[in-house]
């Protein structure tokens, strides 16, 4: 198992790890992390990554006895990272990308989008995130492929897994935690809005994201979620940036940053089990929005929309949400994509949404 982190263009490489920590049964979650908390004190750095239905197990309400089709934890106890002279060979072959088709019909995805709307109608959640997942058949290597992605277009948490069964290529933009010490910044992300197609338009376009109503609701409730979520295990939580917009490739999003306080040794169960998932990628109130996700959605998330990063032997911890990223395993792949539902939400507009942020893929595809 090989992980690549590049978080803010300060890279860490975990190869060759002295043993596995997973499951695929919520029967042995728990113990999971009982048995990174005992590689932690024996010194080990921790990498790898969480699964979306992972954060079914915290909670007994949501709780499944199943066995699932991916890892709902997977990481790799290592005795150091290599820092720093972290570089990506390119091979000479060309890779490629076919076979893009979604795993829903537009008349499907539309009559799903008006049910989360009767949903917010009657009270029963604010927003829901839904996503919808873009398949595809890839030839190549997907580590050149990765560093081909993140070329097109640079994020600030991108990171690239390796196991022997499958490869994750995360292009991310969104952090979902960053502890150091006792101190812990978080920084959901909600509000997307395209490039314009002219000098003119692509300035104003983070202005307009900046200030759009909808937008703005979508990231202050979702802000207010991490900051209550925080606020279960942490103190001094406050939210000193709302409404940051980043210009990326092919569009513009919009990100709050909430920090707190916790306990530095905090059990990391106890810190996941407050977080995960990110408020971001299901809703609010987020239980509510998980059990109506799982209704509607046609499959498991996967590693979308989970976690990717690593915790150092002091338990200081580093984690993307892992949105823009693709999942490829013998020549199959797949990439979720998702949006916030809010009641000003349309069945057209979520669509078009959807599509942009899957531009950075569709534009490479050789159909």
């Amino acid at each position: 198992m090989k992980v690549l982190i590049q978080f803010e263009k300060k890279p860490l490489l975990f190869q060759d790890p002295e043993f596995i920590i997973s499951c695929d049964n919520p029967s042995s979650f728990a113990a999971c992390f009982k048995d990174i908390e005992s590689a932690l004190e024996r010194g080990y750095y921790i990498a790898g990554f969480f699964s979306y239905e992972a954060g079914y197990c915290f909670e007994e309400r949501l709780l499944e006895n199943k066995t699932y089709s991916f890892p709902l934890i997977y990481m790799g106890a290592y005795r150091a990272p290599l820092r720093d002279k972290v570089s990506i060979k390119n091979p000479s072959f060309q890779n490629s990308l076919k076979g893009l088709r979604l795993n829903i019909s537009q008349d499907n995805y539309f009559s799903d989008i008006n049910t989360i709307r009767d949903y917010i109608a009657i009270g029963d959640v604010y927003q829901i995130t839904y996503c919808i997942k873009l398949l595809f058949n890839f030839k190549g290597d997907p580590l050149s492929f990765y560093a081909e992605l993140l070329r097109e277009q640079p994020v600030p948490y991108p990171a690239y897994i390796e196991t022997d069964e499958f490869n994750i290529l995360s292009l991310s933009p969104e952090m979902f935690i960053k502890k150091t010490s006792g101190h812990v910044v978080t920084k959901p992300m909600k509000g997307t809005w395209p490039r314009g197609n002219n000098m003119i338009s692509d300035l104003i376009a983070p202005f307009c994201l900046k200030y759009d109503r909808k937008n703005r609701a979508e990231n202050v409730m979702i802000a207010d979620l991490l900051r209550n979520d925080l606020g279960r295990v942490g103190m001094n939580i406050r939210a000193p940036k709302l409404f940051e917009v980043a210009k990326y490739a092919t569009l513009c999003q919009m990100t709050s940053t909430v920090t707190g306080r916790v306990d530095k040794a905090i059990s990391l169960y106890g810190l996941f089990a407050s977080l995960f998932p990110s408020g971001s990628v299901t809703g609010a109130p987020k239980m509510r929005a998980m059990e109506i996700i799982r209704k509607l959605e046609k499959e498991e998330r996967k590693i979308y929309t989970g976690a990717i990063g690593y915790i150092t032997p002091d338990k200081d911890m580093f984690f993307d949400i892992p949105i823009r990223t693709l999942l490829i395993s013998n020549g199959s792949g797949e990439i979720g994509i998702g949006g916030g539902i809010v009641w000003d939400s349309t069945p057209q507009g979520e669509w078009d949404e959807g599509m942009l942020k899957a531009k950075f893929l569709t534009d490479m595809s050789s159909l």
